[in-house]
């Protein structure tokens, strides 16, 4: 936004640093979740970036002012230099989160791990039930596995937060899943809605859960919440679909948060690139402080002065930044629209539609992620 030997513009001035980056070490994954937030298009193992370009990276996010990394994938342990990128980031000054499905964890890699400076696991689980479980993630043994993981996290010392993602699958078993996690002695539990790009997306007419589901499912998460007090912080909010108004998606376009791809893209939120036609700078051509003040595709969806009306003139302008991209896309083929999950949209029309469907399968023929 600038040119070299001169003063930055103000916007760029303006521009606080990013205190979060999400580091996708690779798309392999043993499990093929339907609901799954990669690309449908996964990057090879060759296109990987190498163990040394990661250390680069969590160096100039130090630099930059980065607070925190999450190492995550697909699975991030499908990597045998984890522990050399812990090590990295930690040397980085990086407070370090594991995002894993725990299933190619072993006791002793855990150990080392640990012994290279992991701070935090978050461990995904795909419901209470194991056949269930099992059947979300397509991979036999699972369920018991990463039980077992989440005894090893908290031997270790380790805090641990419980992620499960729900849906219309899973989401009648939230009681047991919220007792579960208690069992595990997790620190947190997200009960993460499914967002709807990606695979999600492809499986929606599976994973759309009804609008009864979803007031049952609030209540009962509300009602945790107090139960739970003291012992295990519970994290919900109401899926996009259901609610009035959009949320703060990720705190606004590239305004906290960045994530890099395995292939080494520096992108605005983690589901970018389910919006074609936009183009993504590489850690491997740029440094991130390049990317982060200067890269056109960051600038695109930055603060107000983007969006249309209704937004342009909405007093919540300022709180909800016009919503998710991403999801916009989904619904629109246009990024740049207003969220439709508000009502407010002149497209909202299609949320309603999507959420007033009485077709919805309890026996689902997932598309699976491979």
């Amino acid at each position: 936004m600038s040119a070299v030997g001169t003063e930055p513009a103000p916007e760029v001035a303006a521009l606080k640093p990013p205190i979060g980056m999400l580091a996708e070490l690779t798309h392999r994954c043993p499990l093929q979740c339907p609901y799954c937030s990669n690309p449908v298009e996964l990057v090879r193992r060759s296109g990987e970036l190498s163990t040394e370009e990661w250390a680069d990276v969590f160096r100039q996010a130090g630099a930059m002012g980065v607070l925190q990394v999450h190492l995550s994938g697909g699975e991030p342990t499908a990597r045998k230099d984890l522990p050399e990128l812990v090590a990295a980031a930690r040397s980085a000054d990086l407070y370090t989160n594991l995002i894993t499905a725990g299933v190619l964890l072993t006791r002793e890699s855990l150990g080392r791990l640990v012994e290279a400076g992991l701070d935090h696991v978050q461990l995904s689980l795909q419901d209470s039930v194991a056949e269930n479980a099992e059947r979300i993630g397509n991979f036999r043994g699972g369920h018991a596995k990463k039980l077992e993981v989440a005894g090893w996290v908290v031997e270790a010392g380790l805090p641990l937060t419980v992620n499960v993602v729900v849906h219309r699958q899973n989401l009648d078993h939230l009681d047991d899943i919220i007792d579960m996690a208690l069992g595990l002695r997790a620190h947190r539990l997200e009960i993460a809605h499914t967002q709807y790009y990606g695979w999600a997306l492809s499986n929606r007419h599976n994973l759309m859960p009804t609008r009864s589901q979803v007031e049952r499912a609030t209540a009962i998460a509300q009602a945790a919440e107090e139960r739970c007090r003291g012992r295990m912080v519970i994290d919900y909010v109401v899926p996009d679909y259901f609610a009035r108004r959009p949320k703060r998606c990720m705190d606004g376009w590239g305004s906290q948060f960045f994530a890099v791809s395995p292939r080494g893209n520096m992108l605005p939120c983690h589901a970018a690139e389910t919006i074609t036609g936009l183009t993504f700078s590489s850690v491997r051509d740029h440094t991130l402080r390049w990317i982060w003040e200067n890269d056109e595709t960051f600038w695109k969806f930055r603060g107000t002065a983007w969006m249309p009306e209704p937004c342009r003139s909405c007093d919540r302008r300022d709180l909800d930044l016009g919503g998710c991209r991403c999801q916009a896309y989904a619904l629109t083929g246009d990024a740049s629209a207003t969220d439709p999950v508000c009502e407010l949209s002149p497209r909202h029309d299609v949320v309603v539609a999507l959420v007033e469907l009485d077709d919805r399968s309890n026996q689902p023929d997932y598309i699976y992620r491979r």
